[in-house]
């Protein structure tokens, strides 16, 4: 094709627009990936209504990006070739030089490149991404249901992982929204006792249906910290909701050494005591998303436990309506646009 189709945005706040580029040759280091499906992140809207420095318009959103590579630059032959299905998430390349690169810590990496900031993302039928970025794709998974696992699935995959759960212990995640009806499921595969956690009675089936051992509204009389207590106390709480008084709610259900993981990005402070730290021996950690490697293991793991995201399907020309429909709440769980 000489020409393939983006929805940009021309300056801040304003809707999409569907227009033609030129189709671009991938530079030494980097691949065109032919863009089959793209998930709508939250924090697309980051980029869209310029809250984040450096942004730079007209700005192509999309960071839950799955497809088919079409074209090698240079120096990615003896890895990749054309027509491998793949992967690109939050994590679009690292600069490989500054101290957190040095020691290897990529997905911190003072320079992180992400698609849709740092160069156009996926709400496009092609993109131009290094190849550093990519993770392979396996067979089991459509690109529409592995586009939110690159940031989706990943965040909350990395997060309880490399949390201090272990098999059988007792591990709460708050919100089964986007992020956490995928965290209950991890965590219900990965052997913990899980605990979904979130506002409501009628929300209780569900949960079971995700996975959860067991169920607890936020919304009832005896609170969530002592509902943890009642269960022998969470190991690990896997804060997904964006909502920092339902998040601090959590901190007294921790056992002892327990550890409070953080992925859902809210703007308020969380009103934590010290002393609810420094008497039980508690841990509060945030989660970044995770690396190129670390979203192939989450596809791998996800094809292999049939763990697949909740999604709503719209086509590219539809992506202003798609878009607002994430922002308001009303969409099921990931909203992911496709070009076919």
């Amino acid at each position: 094709m000489s020409t393939y189709r983006v929805a940009q945005v021309a300056a801040a706040g304003e809707p999409f627009e569907i227009v033609e580029r030129e189709v671009a040759q991938p530079g030494p280091g980097h691949v065109r990936v032919a863009v089959e499906a793209c998930g709508i992140c939250h924090s697309d809207s980051l980029f869209v209504d310029a809250a984040l420095p450096g942004v730079r318009f007209p700005v192509v959103p999309g960071h839950e990006i799955a497809g088919r590579i079409e074209e090698l630059g240079e120096g990615t032959q003896n890895v990749w070739q054309v027509g491998d299905r793949v992967a690109v998430g939050w994590f679009g390349g690292s600069c490989g030089h500054c101290t957190p690169c040095r020691q290897g810590d990529f997905i911190v990496c003072e320079n992180l490149q992400v698609p849709g900031w740092s160069y156009d993302g996926g709400f496009a039928e092609a993109v131009i991404v290094p190849s550093g970025a990519l993770a392979r794709i396996p067979d089991g998974l459509a690109a529409t249901e592995a586009g939110p696992m690159a940031c989706a699935g990943v965040t909350v995959f990395n997060g309880l992982r490399r949390s201090s759960a272990r098999p059988g212990d007792l591990v709460a995640v708050l919100g089964i929204g986007g992020l956490g009806h995928l965290g209950v499921m991890y965590a219900a595969a990965m052997g913990f006792e899980t605990v979904a956690i979130a506002r409501g009675v009628d929300k209780a089936d569900f949960a079971g249906e995700l996975g959860a051992h067991h169920y607890i509204d936020s919304t009832a009389g005896t609170g969530v910290a002592d509902a943890l207590q009642a269960l022998g106390g969470a190991k690990v709480v896997l804060a997904t909701a964006a909502n920092s008084e339902a998040i601090t709610a959590t901190v007294d259900g921790l056992s002892h050494r327990g550890e409070l993981v953080v992925i859902g990005a809210a703007a308020e402070p969380m009103a934590i005591s010290p002393g609810t730290l420094l008497m039980r021996g508690r841990i509060v950690r945030g989660h970044p998303a995770g690396t190129a490697q670390d979203v192939q293991d989450t596809l791998a793991f996800s094809a292999l436990h049939g763990i697949r995201p909740m999604t709503e399907i719209m086509p590219l020309d539809q992506t202003t309506e798609a878009y607002r429909k994430m922002l308001s709440g009303a969409a099921r769980f990931r909203m992911v646009l496709t070009t076919g």
